[in-house]
């Protein structure tokens, strides 16, 4: 295996690489936000209004988890295509998806125009939504991963992580600014919509940068053996990239599940019922809610490359470890601050949960690319980040809502987040190191497999 000492060094266009899978999953995750935002702010009011108010909440919350339910088809659609076309043309499919699903929901008639098919027609375009991002995360890493720097791949790869932050700041900044200069009537009449349609000009820029972009030497170099072994007809049928993953890998797809507990539960926890809880438990007004995850965004979106930067000097399991453990102890003070009502406090709270958070999805990039062969890398990395996205990220609000609505406290909530933490302290505990190995490597990183399947799996990379 190569060593990131006798890596060669990254490509010129490297930044350009990572500035244009930054920008793509900075919107995607815009996208994605600002929905979860509107959920917990306005559209429990706007599209399930004979409800009681934590009951509309719950409801909306519930089409916010829909979107989560696509991401596995997303991951096992795109995936596929991925170790099979590239990574660069599923990432513009994923964009212009996106892209549209939340600009048309911006045009949405609401339940008194349309009634029940207000509620229906969010749904739907929350499903495309889960479904474009599903395929959008392990494509966008892979193409940073792939494309060389062996020695500081946990650090370049960090960066399109820094999308999830920085459309969370953008989704929220702008919801912030909305709700600021206008009254609650006008915002939820009509200034809700304008984040929305807002997305179809971030598209435009998305897109003209991601088509100006190559696609990954190393897929390209993958792809190039395939044909030689075809055209030589030196091997059998080439396996599909999901059943390659799902007989060799499967020990790293439950890893990699297990790695995203902990954070994909309580990233949602911070960021998104934090606008419940605030606003409802502790007599926080909304603005002052939004404003402190604005705050808190900002500072988990400069810590990412560095917790990346980190992993690539002292290895992707203590910084994720780290993270893991952090979050975990962090629950009961981030309640306690939170329940003072001051904004100065609720700012620290969200601020040390995100900066725990990050050190555990800064390395996630790097983690779990390393994980697969290249022919079943983007299937692989899709499908164990976003299977665990079903179980963790979807009804994480959800859980914590009904919670808060059965115990009014927020103990059982913080138990929640405790236990997914120890979930996952066992995956990652259990797993290998893998900042040392080679993405160009012909084999699967497994070399403790019988080498009957080692060559079956070559066939396959």
């Amino acid at each position: 295996m190569a060593s990131p000492t006798t890596a060669p060094p990254p490509p010129a266009n490297l930044p350009r690489i990572v500035a244009a899978s930054l920008i793509g999953t900075t919107i995607e995750w815009y996208d994605f936000f600002l929905y979860g935002s509107a959920a917990a702010l306005v559209f429990n009011k706007l599209f399930f209004p004979d409800s009681d108010p934590l009951v509309g909440t719950l409801l909306s919350f519930l089409t916010y988890a829909v979107g989560f339910a696509a991401r596995p088809l997303g991951a096992l659609v795109f995936g596929h295509y991925g170790d099979r076309l590239g990574r660069k043309k599923l990432l513009v499919l994923s964009l212009l998806m996106m892209g549209g699903a939340t600009f048309a929901i911006g045009l949405l008639p609401t339940h008194a125009t349309v009634g029940a098919a207000a509620p229906v027609l969010l749904t739907t375009l929350r499903l495309v939504q889960g479904f474009a991002l599903g395929g959008e995360w392990g494509g966008a890493v892979l193409l940073v991963s792939e494309h060389g720097d062996a020695r500081r791949r946990g650090f370049w790869a960090s960066w399109p992580q820094t999308g999830a932050p920085a459309g969370q700041l953008l989704a929220t900044g702008v919801l912030s600014l909305l709700t600021s200069v206008l009254s609650d009537d006008a915002f939820e009449s009509w200034g809700w919509r304008i984040p929305f349609l807002l997305s179809g000009v971030l598209v435009l820029v998305g897109l003209w940068i991601r088509l100006s972009v190559d696609e990954s030497p190393v897929f390209k170099e993958a792809l190039a053996q395939a044909e030689a072994r075809k055209a030589t007809r030196a091997a059998e049928a080439e396996k599909l990239p999901l059943v390659s993953v799902l007989r060799h890998h499967w020990r790293d797809v439950l890893v990699a599940m297990g790695a995203r507990m902990a954070e994909n539960i309580s990233y949602y926890v911070i960021t998104a019922f934090i606008l419940v809880y605030a606003t409802t438990s502790a007599g926080v007004s909304k603005q002052t809610a939004l404003n402190a995850v604005l705050i808190a965004s900002a500072v988990h979106f400069a810590v990412i490359p560095a917790w990346g930067a980190l992993s690539d000097r002292i290895g992707r399991r203590p910084v994720y470890l780290l993270g893991a453990a952090g979050v975990g102890l962090w629950m009961f003070p981030f309640f306690s601050l939170i329940d003072t009502g001051g904004f100065g406090n609720l700012i620290l709270a969200v601020t040390v949960g995100l900066v725990l958070h990050g050190a555990m999805y800064a390395p996630q990039a790097a983690f779990f690319s390393e994980m697969f062969a290249t022919r079943m890398r983007y299937s692989g990395a899709s499908i164990g980040a976003q299977f665990a996205s079903v179980a963790a990220g979807a009804p994480a609000p959800l859980i914590a809502t009904a919670l808060l609505s059965d115990y009014d406290s927020s103990t059982p909530i913080a138990l929640y987040v405790i236990a997914a933490a120890v979930l996952t302290l066992i995956a990652v505990g259990a797993a290998k190191e893998t900042r040392h190995r080679d993405l160009t490597a012909v084999e699967a990183p497994q070399d403790a497999r019988p080498a009957a399947e080692r060559a079956a799996d070559a066939r396959t990379v």
